[in-house]
């Protein structure tokens, strides 16, 4: 295995041309798109979905109180409890015969949190797709082999029409299937491949079940979203696949992917598409909002959706926004977990990424894992269960690696956790999301992270 050919770079980087003119604003020129546009958000919000109007009233506030950017942080939040209190259609901003398309979540936890778009709405999500893709290294003419799933869940229609929208040609897989992916992928010779991290580690498997070398493909990229993934495991998907893997960021109550991407020629944090996302970062406890370069959760604004407007809503995932590099606009770190997926173990505060970047550290064991949370004795306790790798699939390796792993933890984190190195191919592969953590203490249940 190698690192990423240096040629594949050179041939992605975009030129200052093929930028858009918003992705050329200077900062005082964005801020004063920003001022604008939410201005006319909140008076959208305001005067046409009475969730937002009672809100704003309940807090004595009106959308003539926002005069500049630190405003916002006078108005309420919007969470996901919002979307399911008014579930199906309550913050629609327009009548119904105007809603072009509707989206939801799975509603593992409740009720699914349906959205809907204008056409307006789509052509905007269809424009930040196509920019991320195109930050990522694609190009028109490239072909884009998408493995999000089709239907309610906004990954895999978003990817395609962003594709199609930048002129690539969408190749719709969809996920499952393992096998007829690696195929598709050595037939129809894709530049770019749209997927969940996790997934691409289980097309990863398939390619070398088939005794197929990954490196020899035609990907030049990888766009990874979705789920949290860290930048431990981008270099094991690049050295296998001789690729550029890059992360993308979107959530279906905000619009879906496309609301902020990594640039291919840094991949140092991923650009916020500020010209229509506005981003804050607060402290999850008290909700005062966070200088620039420090953690907390991320908090989005639309700032020209139509169909339903998001005031402040709290994503739950823990970054922070960073100076831009590439592009003006601001950066947000890699997002290292989400604040409702935070384990408490024996006091210490524990995230599955801290986990996996252990795993990936110890030579042996392979980046499928996963943590079961049991109660002994009226203490917590976390086992770690984590796949050998085939080369290092011997009794005395899997033991040191086992050991290896413990101590790191133990050292890197500060709890105590049980490792158990199963054989290959033993934990069940995720078509999308992984499912990385198992509660089995009493009243919990599993956590999708």
């Amino acid at each position: 295995m190698g690192q990423v050919t240096p040629r594949k770079l050179a041939e992605l980087k975009p030129r200052p041309e093929d930028l858009d003119a918003a992705e050329r604003l200077g900062r005082a020129e964005l801020a004063a798109l920003q001022r604008e546009r939410l201005a006319a958000t909140l008076r959208h919000a305001y005067e046409n979905v009475p969730h937002y109007r009672a809100k704003f009233d309940a807090a004595g506030l009106h959308p003539s109180d926002f005069r500049d950017l630190p405003d916002l942080a006078r108005f309420p939040f919007t969470t996901k409890a919002d979307l399911r209190d008014t579930y199906p259609f309550g913050l629609f901003a327009v009548p119904r015969e105007r809603i072009a398309r509707l989206h939801a979540s799975s509603g593992t936890t409740g009720k699914p949190t349906v959205v809907g778009y204008t056409k307006g709405d789509l052509d905007l999500w269809a424009e930040v797709v196509a920019r991320s893709i195109r930050a990522a290294g694609g190009r028109p003419g490239m072909r884009v082999h998408i493995a999000y799933g089709y239907g309610l869940f906004t990954g895999g229609l978003g990817a395609h029409y962003g594709a199609e929208r930048l002129g690539c040609t969408a190749i719709p897989v969809s996920g499952g299937m393992t096998g007829r992916q690696v195929q598709l992928i050595c037939d129809l010779e894709p530049d770019i491949i749209m997927v969940t991290p996790s997934y691409m580690l289980a097309i990863l498997d398939e390619f070398r079940r088939q005794g197929l070398d990954p490196r020899a493909t035609s990907l030049k990229v990888g766009l990874f979203g979705a789920e949290p993934w860290t930048n431990a495991m981008r270099a094991e998907i690049e050295e296998a696949f001789d690729l550029h893997a890059v992360d993308i960021y979107g959530l279906s109550e905000v619009i879906g992917p496309g609301v902020a991407s990594e640039c291919v020629e840094t991949k140092d944090g991923l650009h916020v598409w500020e010209d229509h996302f506005y981003p804050e970062v607060i402290d999850p406890g008290t909700g005062a909002v966070r200088p620039d370069g420090e953690t907390g959760e991320l908090v989005l604004t639309s700032l020209t959706k139509e169909a339903m407007p998001v005031i402040r809503y709290r994503t739950r995932d823990l970054t922070r926004l960073l100076p831009g590099t590439a592009r003006a606009m601001r950066r947000m770190d890699k997002v290292t977990g989400r604040s409702d997926d935070m384990m408490i173990l024996r006091g210490v505060n524990v995230f599955p990424s801290q986990i996996e970047e252990a795993i990936l550290r110890v030579g042996g064991l392979s980046a499928h894992y996963q943590i079961v949370l049991t109660r002994e004795d009226r203490l917590d306790a976390m086992t770690v269960t984590v796949e050998v790798r085939p080369e290092a699939d011997e009794a005395g390796l899997r033991r040191e690696a086992g050991a290896r792993l413990a101590h790191l933890i133990k050292e890197t984190i500060g709890v105590t956790a049980a490792v158990e190195v199963l054989d290959p191919e033993t934990i069940e592969r995720s078509l999308g999301k992984a499912k990385r953590v198992i509660d089995r203490r009493p009243g919990a249940g599993s956590v999708p992270t």
